[in-house]
């Protein structure tokens, strides 16, 4: 089995709460950079940028989070608002994968997959070189003054904040899909196996014709 299949294979996410130094180091970070912009880009458009957090911009970013939360939810107490001083502390290195929709002939929508297969390609980056990775979003993900903050357009979004660092301890394997649930040998007439049952109530359905910038 070569290496990349056995990463592939046995990767899990790993709780930035189970993160610990060391993180990557500045030249591993250009490296895990560019592996994860070695994705599919229909067009070359490079839809999307990198935020890079080390040091102590954590303390500085997690500050910024504290007063925001505050200013959306006044009645917020002390431990909720240090919940939030700590979010940016929980693993050395924390990068940004910002999805930026360019004009042109490229569907959005291709262009934001490109977006999160970057997001993916960077935690598989940090995986090959033995670093513990998980990709979220969490609400500050759509907060508009915290875009405003960092200097991010009203039009750009979030893909998601991408946690580094060493993990303190082997995370559990989780569920898997269950593969005849969602694999179809497609024949005319063939039902497909659409993973129905799968999923949790909550955002809703896409609306048809949705216009995703």
């Amino acid at each position: 089995m070569s290496d990349m299949i056995s990463v592939l294979k046995t990767r899990r996410s790993v709780k930035p709460k189970s993160m610990t130094e060391p993180g990557p180091t500045p030249s591993q970070i250009d490296e895990i950079l560019q592996i994860a912009a070695r994705v599919p880009d229909h067009g070359k458009y490079n839809p999307w940028y990198f935020i890079v957090f080390t040091g102590d911009t954590h303390i500085t970013m997690g500050h910024k989070l504290a007063e925001l939360y505050l200013h959306k939810y006044p009645d917020a107490n002390e431990a909720q608002l240090d919940h939030e001083r700590e979010k940016f502390l929980r693993a050395p290195v924390v990068i940004a994968v910002v999805s930026r929709i360019r004009e042109g002939k490229t569907p959005q929508w291709e262009q934001i997959l490109s977006a999160g297969a970057a997001c993916y390609n960077l935690c598989l980056a940090a995986n090959g070189l033995g670093f513990a990775s998980n990709w979220l979003t969490e609400w500050y993900s759509y907060d508009e003054a915290f875009k405003d903050y960092l200097g991010v357009a009203p039009t750009d979004n979030f893909a998601g904040f991408i946690y580094l660092g060493t993990a303190t301890e082997k995370p559990e394997d989780r569920d898997r899909p269950d593969m005849a649930r969602i694999v179809t040998r497609w024949q005319p007439g063939t039902p497909l196996n659409t993973g129905e049952g799968y999923g949790q109530p909550g955002a809703g359905l896409p609306v048809p014709g949705f216009n995703l910038r």
